[in-house]
């Protein structure tokens, strides 16, 4: 059990689907760190130009997936009107540095570890937006 699911199973103060959003915070964490590894192996190639927008990509989205991660962290006076646009933009920079890493996925192993950390994570927010539609808040 991850320590997402069991801080919220210990301080019950979320308005949303504990699952969903430990699920969320999980995949915040795994994707924000597989994004500081594939930049930091980018850099370590030997035409690190044409990684510039890896790189970029990977840095961005990993500083999002990290202040996402923590702002969802936070549900004592929980404001949906902050954390539901910061995780669309979550779900946007995942969808966009895997889009990114994709491109690289066939001659780098680090890359397409990235990609999939990317998608996981964005299907997430995805997941955890349609829990707010579905009548709690994101």
């Amino acid at each position: 059990m991850s320590y997402a699911k069991q801080m919220l199973d210990v301080y019950a103060a979320s308005t949303v689907d504990e699952k969903v959003l430990a699920a969320t915070i999980d995949a915040l964490n795994d994707c924000a760190q597989a994004c500081t590894a594939d930049a930091d192996a980018d850099l370590g190639d030997d035409n690190v130009a044409r990684m510039v927008t890896c790189i970029r990509l990977c840095l961005d989205c990993a500083d999002v997936c990290t202040v996402a991660t923590r702002v969802l962290s936070r549900q004592t006076a929980y404001d949906a009107a902050v954390t539901r646009p910061l995780v669309e933009a979550c779900a946007t920079i995942c969808a966009r540095c895997g889009d990114e890493c994709a491109r690289h996925a066939e001659t780098y192993p680090h890359c397409q570890l990235c990609e999939e950390a990317c998608r996981r994570c964005e299907q997430a927010c995805r997941n955890l937006l349609a829990a707010a539609e579905r009548g709690t808040d994101a």
